[in-house]
């Protein structure tokens, strides 16, 4: 059977991770301990000369990429369109979608390349977020191209877009027209709050998967209860996934409903579970595998990337998972969906 292929698209962002010794580079930039702000090109050259001398790690990152590569280890064909800069983050960032095996669209724009610089501090390992977008932001509408969309099954993208409405709108016109899938994960809540009825008219034209978490799910319909959010949203859209947290996920299409418990899991670091549990459904689903069994495998894969420290699963866990996977998959293999 041919493997399904997946797009993504989204803000091709480098994580910059340190560990601090203490809290004067928090105050010296002021950036309140556990906050993300935003912060212009200056100061994010700044604080990445400043971060270089303590001893960094990097990891490529943004919410699509992460999906992306993680479809790609499970073997789907994986592409990515993203901006970067002419610079050493640039290439590193293409270096690693490489490394992974995504077929990568990294066009070049005029500012240096994004980065999130991540500082992990005190005895808690608090993280502060400073995020310098950069060339990230310089996709537009004019550098989709049809032929950019051909080949591909589906199409998934980031609610960080959003701010770029004209972008997305093309993007999914292009995706609609090449027969894609249309996933999109809602990313954050502010972001669905601030873009509310543009996200509520591309959802019910275009998308057929939604992922969000709670606050997501209550910004986007204005309920608190995560179920009636879900139901709401599954009557835009073929299928709605609801995170809840530690308490799992609900998963809905049509009138069918399914509560997934979350895999056990040691947590120590939450960032990339949503990325990584939109990949695993995805890949569930390309395979025509039940929607229950589809959350499921979300499920699995996100509880072994919050046990590492940053978005990327390593190899043992991902031995673990793909066990785990290829046991229910053999399962229910007679009752695809």
């Amino acid at each position: 059977m041919l493997m399904k292929s997946i797009l993504g698209i989204g803000n091709a962002l480098t994580d910059i991770l340190a560990i601090l010794p203490d809290d004067s580079l928090l105050k010296k930039f002021h950036l309140p301990k556990g906050s993300m702000q935003h912060v212009d090109m200056e100061t994010g050259d700044e604080i990445w000369k400043a971060l270089k001398n303590i001893g960094v790690h990097y990891v490529a990152g943004g919410s699509a990429a992460n999906t992306i590569t993680c479809t790609s280890i499970f073997g789907m064909p994986s592409g990515f369109i993203g901006k970067i800069g002419d610079d050493e983050l640039g290439h590193l960032f293409q270096s690693d979608q490489e490394q992974y095996g995504v077929r990568s669209t990294l066009l070049k724009g005029k500012n240096s390349s994004g980065r999130s610089m991540v500082f992990v501090s005190g005895g808690n390992s608090e993280r502060t977020f400073a995020v310098y977008l950069g060339a990230a932001m310089e996709l537009v509408p004019e550098d989709l191209k049809p032929e950019m969309f051909l080949g591909y099954d589906y199409f998934h993208i980031e609610g960080y877009l959003v701010q770029n409405q004209d972008l997305i709108r093309k993007a999914v016109q292009m995706a609609k027209e090449a027969g894609c899938i249309i996933s999109l994960d809602m990313a954050s809540y502010n972001v669905v709050e601030s873009n509310g009825a543009f996200l509520h008219d591309i959802v019910e034209k275009y998308v057929d998967i939604v992922f969000a978490n709670e606050t997501e799910a209550r910004a986007f319909t204005k309920f608190s209860d995560p179920e009636k959010s879900l139901r709401e949203i599954s009557r835009l859209c073929s299928i709605a996934t609801v995170k809840v947290g530690k308490q799992g996920s609900i998963v809905r299409c049509g009138n069918e409903e399914h509560f997934i418990p979350p895999f056990p899991a040691e947590p120590i670091d939450a960032t990339g579970a949503g990325d990584t549990y939109a990949a695993g459904f995805l890949y569930a689903h390309s395979l025509g595998m039940p929607l229950k069994v589809c959350g499921e495998i979300g499920s699995i894969i996100a509880a072994k990337v919050v046990e590492v420290i940053g978005t990327k699963v390593d190899i043992p866990r991902w031995r673990d998972a793909k066990i785990q996977i290829n046991r229910l998959i053999a399962e229910n293999s007679g009752n695809r969906g």
